[in-house]
């Protein structure tokens, strides 16, 4: 899951994107795949030579990613996809709220047929992808989801903060959610997208306010997260064989 080699290149959304774009889109990506896991480290020189560009190029693209708060760049010791603690995802999921709601309620007011339509179309792709099994892809496009949302809000200062949430969502569930229960937000965003169609803003907003709520629900952030250490986790079955 951490692996850097499965940073594989999809294809690339625009022709006029740059180096540094396309680095970005493929790493980013990954991170909302949960391809990424939380920690890992990213490496200039193995990044540079997964994508065959100069380190100049990754470090730029780096950068670009911890301003969205998603890759922590450590002095002397080099960039690592982000960890958020059990605190900042509390913070990062109340701010989530605030801008999900605001972006519902103008997507209602702005939406049109050529916006819904692409929306629909982003949940049937969701649908086709949990239902073949394909997990990964269909979490991106989950999160993308919410940020075509943003697009039909038409308030870019949203859609940037939306980017920055959604991937940082993305770190908290691979890292807290308990045991990768059944992924139902595709019938969620189903009914959702109904109510934005009939122009229920209401209704909508309540529907997004209780779909966030049940992502938060699937996640473990009431007690001590996982440890990667076995001499911790199975301590408890050492003392007790011993007695």
């Amino acid at each position: 899951m951490s692996s850097l080699s499965q940073l594989e290149p999809r294809p690339v959304k625009s022709s006029s994107n740059t180096q540094d774009d396309i680095v970005y889109e493929h790493i980013f990506d990954a991170i909302l795949e949960q391809r990424l896991a939380p920690g890992t480290k990213l490496s200039e020189e193995a990044l540079g030579e997964i994508f065959g560009v100069s380190r100049t190029i990754i470090r730029r693209a780096l950068l670009r990613l911890s301003h969205e708060q998603v890759v922590s760049i450590r002095p002397n010791r080099g960039a690592v996809v982000a960890a958020p603690s059990v605190e900042e995802a509390r913070q990062i999921f109340a701010a989530r709220r605030v801008v999900e709601l605001a972006v519902t309620e103008l997507a209602v007011a702005n939406a049109t047929p050529e916006k819904l339509g692409r929306l629909r179309t982003m949940v049937q792709e969701e649908q086709d992808a949990f239902a073949r099994g394909d997990r990964g892809s269909g979490i991106r496009l989950s999160g993308e989801f919410h940020l075509e949302l943003a697009h039909v809000a038409g308030n870019t200062p949203l859609l940037n903060f939306q980017r920055s949430v959604v991937s940082q969502t993305s770190l908290i569930i691979a890292q807290y959610e308990v045991g990768h229960k059944a992924h139902c937000s595709f019938n969620e965003h189903e009914e959702l997208l109904k109510a934005i169609e009939n122009g229920d803003k209401d209704k909508a907003v309540a529907m997004m306010k209780e779909h966030l709520d049940h992502i938060e629900a699937k996640l473990n952030l009431d007690g001590e997260s996982a440890s990667t250490d076995l001499h911790v986790v199975f301590s408890g079955v050492v003392k007790k064989n011993r007695r």
